[in-house]
C-alpha cells in the first residue's frame, strides 16, 4: 500500500531564545507563545508539501533549535524501454528542427533520448525543450556535469522537471573530465568517487525545490568498481560510456541485480564494413586520448599497445558495432545479455555534422517496437 510521505518538525524549546525568526519566515508552520515570544511547539507532523517552508523556518532559527525530518517518498516509476538513442546531434539544431527530430525519435519507438552537456545547450534547458515537445519519450541527461551547478541547484532542476513531466525525466550526472572541468569551466577536478559521493549526499539533503509525491530517479556515469558501487548505493544505478560487453557483465556483477544499468553503444550503419570501421576508428581515437577511458580499457585486459594510434581493430570492434541492421541488433542483444537494462545507441556517420535521421529510422526497424501515435495535444 502506498504511504503518503510526511514531515516531522522537532522544536527544542529549551534552546529557543524567543527571537521569532522561524515564525517570521514560515508563519503558517511555526506558532509562537504570545506571552513569551518563544516557540514551544515540541514535536509535530506536517504534510510533505510543507517541507520547504518547515526547513526554511528551521534554518532561520539562530539557536538551531528546530530539526526537520522528511519521510522519503517512494521511488519514481520510469520506463525507458530496452533501447534508446544517445546523441550530440540535437545540441546545434534550431528549436523548430529540434522539435521535428524529437517527435520522430518518439514515433520511431525509442524509449529514451540521451544527450551530453558539452558546448551546446545547458542540460536542464535542453531537457525541458525535449519534454515539452513530446508525450511519452523519456529524456535523460547523459551527463549533466556536477561542476556546472551546486548540489542544491541540481536537485531543484531535477525536481522541477520531474514534477512537470512525471516519469519522463531521468537525471544522469557525472564529473566530465579534468580538461572539461579545469580548462572549460575553470573548476578544480578532485578525487572522483569522494567528490561524487559528497555531491549525492548534498543533493539528498537539499531542502529546496518543489515537494513531490515520489523520489526522482538519478544515475551517475560510472566505469570503475568503486564508482559503480556508489551508483548502486546512492543512485538508481549507472550509465556507462565507451564500453565493451565484458565491462557490462562486470558492472552488473559489481552493482548487483537491482541497480539500473544503462549502456551507451556506438554504432555505424554501413554494409561496407571497411568504410564503417574507419568511421568507428575516428570516433574511438578521440576517446583514447582521455586518461580515464584508457585506464578502464587497460583494466578490462586490453594491452596499451592496442590502444595506440587510434586503437587496434580488436579495440574498435569491441567498442563500436558496425554493419547492417542485423549486426547492430545483435550487439544490442549482446549488451542486454551481459546485464544492461537499457542500451542507448550513438549513431556515428562519416559526417558528424549531419543529423543521422535516416540511420535512426533504419535501425529502429530492427530494434524498436513502434508505439501507438501520440495525440498532438499531449505534446
Amino acid at each position: 500500500m502506498d504511504r503518503t510521505p510526511g514531515v516531522t518538525a522537532r522544536v527544542d524549546a529549551g534552546r529557543c531564545q524567543g527571537r521569532g525568526m522561524c515564525h517570521a519566515v514560515a508563519p503558517d508552520v511555526y506558532a509562537l507563545d504570545p506571552r513569551t515570544g518563544r516557540n514551544e511547539m515540541g514535536e509535530f507532523a506536517l504534510p510533505f508539501a510543507r517541507r520547504a517552508a518547515a526547513t526554511r523556518g528551521a534554518a532561520a532559527c539562530p539557536e538551531g533549535a528546530i530539526a526537520v525530518h522528511a519521510d522519503t517518498p517512494p521511488p519514481e516509476t520510469m520506463r525507458l524501454g530496452p533501447v534508446g538513442l544517445w546523441t550530440f546531434a540535437l545540441e546545434e539544431l534550431p528549436v523548430a528542427a529540434l522539435r521535428d527530430a524529437a517527435v520522430e525519435i518518439e514515433e520511431l519507438g525509442y524509449g529514451a533520448v540521451w544527450f551530453g552537456e558539452a558546448f551546446g545547450r545547458e542540460a536542464f534547458s535542453q531537457a525541458a525543450l525535449l519534454l515539452s515537445m513530446t508525450g511519452r519519450l523519456v529524456v535523460a541527461t547523459g551527463i549533466a556535469c556536477i561542476f556546472g551547478r551546486d548540489p542544491v541547484t541540481m536537485a531543484q532542476g531535477q525536481r522541477t522537471l520531474a514534477g512537470a513531466f512525471p516519469g519522463r525525466f531521468l537525471l544522469g550526472m557525472g564529473l566530465s573530465s579534468p580538461m572539461g572541468v579545469e580548462r572549460v569551466r575553470g573548476g578544480q577536478f578532485g578525487r572522483p568517487v569522494a567528490t561524487m559521493g559528497k555531491y549525492l549526499d548534498a543533493m539528498s539533503e537539499a531542502p529546496l525545490g518543489p515537494a513531490l509525491p515520489v523520489t526522482p530517479r538519478r544515475v551517475i556515469a560510472a566505469l570503475g568498481p568503486r564508482m559503480l558501487r556508489l551508483a548502486a548505493d546512492k543512485a538508481w544505478g549507472s550509465l556507462s560510456y565507451l564500453v565493451p560487453t565484458t565491462h557490462t557483465a562486470q558492472a552488473r556483477d559489481t552493482m548487483g541485480p537491482e541497480a539500473f544499468l544503462g549502456v551507451e553503444q556506438a554504432v555505424v550503419l554501413d554494409a561496407d564494413r571497411a568504410r564503417a570501421r574507419e568511421v568507428a576508428r575516428t570516433h574511438v581515437a578521440a576517446y583514447l586520448r582521455v586518461e580515464h577511458y584508457v585506464r578502464n580499457l587497460v583494466a578490462l585486459g586490453f594491452a596499451e599497445a592496442e590502444l595506440a594510434d587510434g586503437g587496434s581493430d580488436k579495440v574498435v570492434d569491441a567498442l563500436v558495432a558496425y554493419g547492417d541492421q542485423d549486426d547492430i541488433a545483435a550487439r544490442v542483444r549482446e549488451q542486454r545479455d551481459a546485464g544492461a537494462d537499457h542500451v542507448c545507441l550513438q549513431v556515428l556517420t562519416a559526417d558528424p555534422g549531419r543529423l543521422p535521421a535516416r540511420e535512426w529510422r533504419e535501425i529502429a526497424e530492427a530494434v524498436c517496437e513502434r508505439p501507438p501515435a501520440v495525440k498532438e495535444e499531449t505534446r
